[in-house]
């Protein structure tokens, strides 16, 4: 199979997984009545702004890619486009999630399947990039799995 994407695009794309699901905490955490609850939720922020922070380093360690497009930023264009509709779909936007959401619980479980839709983008995308770049993909992918278990940990413990 040809390599369609580049590590550093795919990282780019995990950044905005991120910074979606950051906004998607910090929103839930103001909808939130309980103090406990509020708290979890900013942890749970502060966790992406940590996964968002090492997607970053680990771009600044791969080499800039400079991919054949049609026209400049297509395929940041595509990657964008990919995450804004399909991880994050219109009923999946932090915004319209965290209003949704009614409670603890419920919150976690959205995150949960985040989590699941992410790793399993991530799997897929390993397939499109460079063999020499996998172990970095399979870095991404050992990072939103911790993730994913925390976040079960977690709510089992609700």
């Amino acid at each position: 199979m040809a390599d369609f994407f580049s590590v550093s695009e795919v990282l780019q794309f995990a950044v905005r997984i991120e910074e979606n699901g950051e906004r998607f905490y910090r929103l839930a955490a103001q909808n939130m009545g309980e103090k406990k609850t509020k708290e979890l939720f900013l942890f749970l922020a502060d966790e992406e702004v940590t996964h968002r922070k090492t997607f970053q380093g680990m771009i600044e360690k791969v080499e800039t890619y400079e991919p054949a497009e049609s026209y400049p930023g297509e395929y940041f264009a595509f990657l964008k486009a990919y995450a804004d509709e399909h991880i994050f779909t219109p009923e999946k936007k932090a915004e319209v999630a965290a209003k949704k959401v009614q409670g603890p619980k419920e919150a976690l479980q959205f995150a949960i399947g985040l989590e699941v839709d992410s790793i399993l983008y991530y799997l897929e995308a390993k397939n499109l990039v460079s063999k020499n770049h996998r172990d970095t993909m399979d870095r991404i992918i050992d990072e939103e799995r911790h993730h994913y278990l925390k976040l079960s940990e977690i709510k089992r413990g609700l």
